[in-house]
């Protein structure tokens, strides 16, 4: 069953977006994560526009992302002070980032640097992830083995303007998580991702954060980035498509229950490596569409348009 989507101006198959849905769902449920970083590629190769998959998936995380802090609120496991530190820097990069998407657009070169971001991200993060869950493998079948600690100081602690964090047992410069906050804006914007892939090892490594407090403050600074980014996407871009996001919102709920079953059976460590491997193997498909000649050399559209 086909079905027009309005703004993206192609026909697909709802089952097939229903059952991509559900799939990173599944992931999200199992791993953790947001899913944003796997599903915008996924629409790349059923033909979604790039313009309008960065700026439909960030639309489907704030959702996402909402009923996750819900929980988190529930457990009283959310700095509020620390999110809005975060919040501030991440309105501003995202801000920053659609002025710059719509620069490129205007160029007719935005489906290049998206592709181009995430190629080199999920490489990096891909390959970061894959030798360090081979290393906790290898860790867990010692005996004994000493757990990696935080450190908990270093040259964050000599910045200045400093705030205190009571939530997170914290007393340290506002500047490190506004630039953090910053950082992960702009990708959200050009990338149409939550940012919790990088956020969340800054708070812990970075900002020195205890690991119980990091996702619930990750979620709450994401919903409002991502819901600043779909609302700029929409109204400066007109690529939000509303049809394609209820659809894959839907899978996604399902394939979340399903996940958060599947994660609970499987060992940490070999989830890790399989998400590991299932990153590098959508950076290797993107990388490889960007170097082979396409079938089509030309084709029409309006000016700047996608």
């Amino acid at each position: 069953m086909h079905i027009y989507l309005p703004i993206a101006e192609v026909s697909v198959n709802a089952f097939l977006l229903l059952g991509l849905g559900g799939m990173v769902g599944i992931l999200s449920g199992m791993f953790g994560v947001g899913g944003g970083f796997l599903m915008t590629p996924l629409l790349f190769f059923i033909g979604i526009p790039p313009a309008v998959a960065v700026a439909t998936e960030a639309n489907q995380i704030v959702a996402s992302s909402f009923s996750g802090v819900l929980a988190h609120f529930r457990r009283k496991t959310v700095d509020l002070k620390m999110g809005t530190v975060l919040l501030v820097g991440g309105l501003i990069g995202a801000a920053v980032g659609v002025v710059f998407f719509n620069y490129l657009k205007s160029l007719g070169q935005v489906d290049l640097l998206v592709k181009l971001c995430y190629v080199v991200f999920l490489g990096v993060i891909g390959g970061l992830m894959f030798f360090e869950s081979l290393n906790a493998l290898r860790r867990s079948r010692k005996a004994g083995a000493v757990p990696v600690k935080r450190r908990q100081r270093g040259w964050i602690h000599a910045l200045p303007f400093k705030m205190r964090f009571r939530t997170s047992g914290l007393y340290i410069s506002v500047i490190p998580p506004v630039l953090v906050g910053l950082f992960v804006g702009v990708l959200s914007a050009i990338m149409g991702v939550g940012g919790g892939f990088i956020m969340v090892p800054a708070m812990i490594y970075l900002l020195g954060m205890p690991t119980k407090v990091v996702v619930g403050t990750s979620l709450f600074q994401i919903i409002f980035v991502t819901g600043f980014t779909t609302m700029l996407h929409a109204t400066t871009n007109f690529t939000v498509d509303i049809v394609l996001a209820v659809l894959l919102l839907v899978g996604g709920v399902i394939g979340a229950q399903i996940g958060t079953v599947l994660g609970a059976r499987i060992p940490a460590e070999q989830l890790r490596v399989l998400l590991a491997a299932l990153v590098l193997a959508v950076c290797g498909k993107l990388a490889l569409d960007l170097l082979l000649q396409p079938a089509e050399l030309y084709s029409l559209g309006t000016d700047g348009g996608h």
